[in-house]
């Protein structure tokens, strides 16, 4: 029995090179000269950017709830859902608060793959149980909470305190996908052009992989977890099924008919594991070890694991997996897709 190898990664950046400046009189002058063209170049960058952003506004984002307008660019925005904050930052917009939801506690709640990180530390503020009282003292003029629950009175109490881009139409339950958060984001923010390339990148990078790895096309997939309640499988309105099937892959059948209208997972038994069996099975574990998939008796019988068609991910590649912006699939796509194609050849 060859089992399913766990995949993790730790990720390390490296600090950018300094540019060496020559020491001569003569390239000291002409750096001085330079250098102030320089700044009257970015200035005027920056008031360009300025002046169009301007003219994004007002701008209508169409939700769950209703229209919302942004009037004017705005200065101090919260970042609610799961991801709004990172995708805000992609954006080039910092958040003065967001929810981390992931646990990423020693990073101000968002991924190492983030290119565009904070400047200044936002207030961390809660995910399922939220403090509107500490939103409120933040003086947004922007909420952003788009990948969320979707809950009225929650999108009630957050609209009284300043305009509030909710959940996509039919998106509650956390059930907002990539390219809807990307898009309503990138308009609240005057920044759809930006938004529009964002998304462009990811389609290439996912038709790159197509292309590299056609034979997965028409494979079936089952993603699954298991937290301390027991196991469960993500079904066809969850990001990383759409992963999956961005890649060519089909969901597993089975899985597919238990999921209901407006879920995301549905729970499985330890007598039902053999319904995730597939061409290609993925677990992974939430807030529990991985060794309590790869030990347990009945994961080990699943025909896919038995066969050696199953990947346990962890870590970095787990959260990037899981969370489903940009940035955050293409790492996983980075990560994932020699290991997949490992995985199926074996």
């Amino acid at each position: 029995m060859r089992g399913s190898r766990p995949v993790s990664l730790s990720l390390t950046r490296t600090p950018a090179t300094g540019i060496a400046v020559a020491a001569a009189a003569l390239l000291a002058l002409t750096s001085c000269s330079s250098s102030a063209e320089e700044d009257a170049g970015t200035e005027e960058s920056e008031s360009t950017e300025s002046a169009e952003s301007a003219g994004a506004f007002p701008a209508t984002v169409e939700t769950e709830f209703g229209e919302v307008t942004v009037e004017e660019e705005p200065q101090r925005v919260v970042a609610l859902g799961w991801g709004d904050a990172e995708v805000a930052l992609d954006l080039g917009v910092e958040p003065v608060g967001a929810s981390d939801w992931i646990g990423f506690e020693d990073s101000n709640g968002i991924g190492p793959w983030v290119e565009n990180t904070y400047s200044d530390d936002p207030e961390i503020l809660g995910t399922l149980e939220l403090s509107y009282e500490a939103v409120a003292a933040l003086e947004p003029d922007l909420i952003l909470d788009v990948r969320s629950s979707g809950d009225q009175e929650r999108y009630d109490r957050l609209s009284s305190i300043a305009p509030t881009v909710g959940v996509a139409p039919g998106g509650a339950n956390y059930l907002t996908g990539s390219e809807d958060q990307v898009e309503m984001i990138a308009t609240a923010l005057g920044q759809s052009e930006a938004g529009e390339e964002m998304l462009a990148e990811q389609e290439e990078a996912f038709a790159a992989a197509t292309e590299e790895y056609p034979d997965w096309a028409g494979q079936t997939v089952t993603v699954a977890t298991r937290t301390a309640e027991g196991w469960g499988a993500y079904t066809e309105g969850d990001g990383r099924v759409a992963f999956m099937q961005d890649l060519g892959f089909e969901q597993n059948s089975e899985v597919a008919e238990l999921g209901g209208e407006g879920e995301f997972s549905v729970n499985i038994s330890d007598e039902q594991l053999n319904l995730l069996d597939a061409d290609l099975l993925i677990g992974f574990p939430i807030f529990i070890e991985a060794s309590e998939i790869t030990e347990d008796e009945g994961w080990n019988s699943i025909p896919a694991v038995e066969d050696g068609r199953s990947m346990v991910i962890t870590d970095d590649i787990a959260n990037a997996f899981s969370l489903g912006t940009p940035e955050a699939q293409m790492f996983a796509l980075e990560e994932l897709s020699g290991d997949i194609e490992e995985t199926l050849g074996e």
